[in-house]
């Protein structure tokens, strides 16, 4: 429970060189949630900016590196056991698909550390030794700094992408949220998951000893990346080691295409609409600052499509009939909103991904 910087490098190693597992806290949990994110990992020590204390928790088992809670965007938080060997996979399959020049190229990590799009930054650094620089969290001057005073490898999210120069990177992971269709030629859009240990497909193409699957609108992964188990024993993972991912899409000719959660799709009338599409088409209006997708439940629809809106100007918001005659202009009309809900902000997890469970 430190704030990222060099010492949250110093503690991971030592903790590494001591044999023991590290799982990151989030510094902004408070109360109940920073309660649930603890239960789930079950530490044996907590490390603070006042030192190490004992703690009420399980002994991590050999071999294992890493301990991280799932996003928990709905529900109580999941963590995930990643171990040293599947780290280590990891960071040469990443760096092999990025060129990565330990000689030339230098690490940024600036997203929260913990989550698994931040760690994996560091991790990967370590097991290759490549120089990092460690920020704790995004702030747009600083990485524009770091940029300027060497570092050529980020990974972020779409919103911290747009609030800086890319160009000034040789490499973007992008990842965290809906990919923009515009998004910098210099970066990399990304797929995985906290069970995976970050980004195991890039560009749509699965890195070395990724497979990837599709079984009834799913997509299933098999690959040395995975996750041990969650901390509670429990498992995912198939007998013939497949993860469900939760993720629709498609496999074709090699290349994987993700359309989104499973649980978000909206059937109305009968018509399956992915909020993707719809969110890209309404977010290229210049009226809308921001915009999410849902379904509301419709006595005559089943569900309704819905476009839940942060308008440019609060005081012109765009018009519902305007917006659905862009959305019928590019995509079949059952994708056109029928509702338009404005709202001051949109709620998002800390990695920018939208949270529809509290729309």
């Amino acid at each position: 429970m430190i704030p990222g910087g060099t010492r949250f490098v110093e503690e991971l190693r030592a903790a590494w060189d001591a044999g023991d597992a590290v799982a990151p806290i989030d510094l902004r949990l408070r109360g109940a949630a920073l309660d649930a994110a603890i239960e789930a990992i079950s530490p044996t020590v907590m490390v603070d900016p006042s030192g190490r204390t004992s703690h009420q928790g399980r002994p991590a088992d050999p071999g294992d590196a890493l301990v991280i809670n799932t996003s928990g965007t709905t529900g109580r938080p999941r963590a995930a056991v990643l171990t040293h060997d599947s780290l280590a996979v990891s960071a040469r399959a990443t760096s092999a698909a990025l060129g990565v020049d330990p000689g030339s190229d230098r690490w940024l990590a600036c997203l929260p550390l913990a989550h698994v799009g931040g760690l994996s930054v560091i991790t990967r650094a370590l097991l290759t030794d490549t120089p990092v620089e460690v920020h704790d969290g995004f702030d747009p001057g600083a990485v524009t700094e770091a940029a300027r005073g060497g570092a050529t490898l980020v990974s972020l999210v779409t919103t911290a992408v747009r609030r800086i120069d890319p160009s000034l990177f040789r490499k973007i992971l992008l990842g965290g949220s809906a990919i923009p269709a515009d998004r910098p030629t210099n970066s990399v859009a990304t797929w995985g998951m906290t069970e995976t240990g970050g980004g195991v497909v890039y560009d749509g193409v699965p890195l070395d000893g990724v497979e990837v699957r599709e079984v009834g609108g799913e997509l299933q992964l098999r690959c040395p990346m995975l996750m041990r188990c969650y901390r509670d024993g429990t498992s995912p993972v198939t007998s013939d080691g497949w993860y469900p991912t939760g993720d629709a899409g498609s496999v074709a000719d090699g290349v994987v295409r993700v359309r989104g959660r499973i649980g978000d799709v909206i059937v109305t009338g009968g018509e399956k609409v992915w909020p993707d599409p719809v969110e890209r088409v309404v977010a290229a209006d210049p009226a809308v600052s921001e915009v999410a997708v849902v379904g509301r439940p419709d006595e005559e629809w089943g569900q309704v499509v819905t476009a839940v809106v942060v308008a440019a100007d609060p005081d012109d918001p765009p018009k519902l009939e305007h917006l659905r005659d862009l959305v019928k202009a590019q995509l079949p009309a059952w994708h056109a909103p029928k509702r338009l809900e404005l709202v001051r902000e949109l709620p998002r997890t800390s990695l920018g991904k939208i949270r529809r469970s509290s729309l």
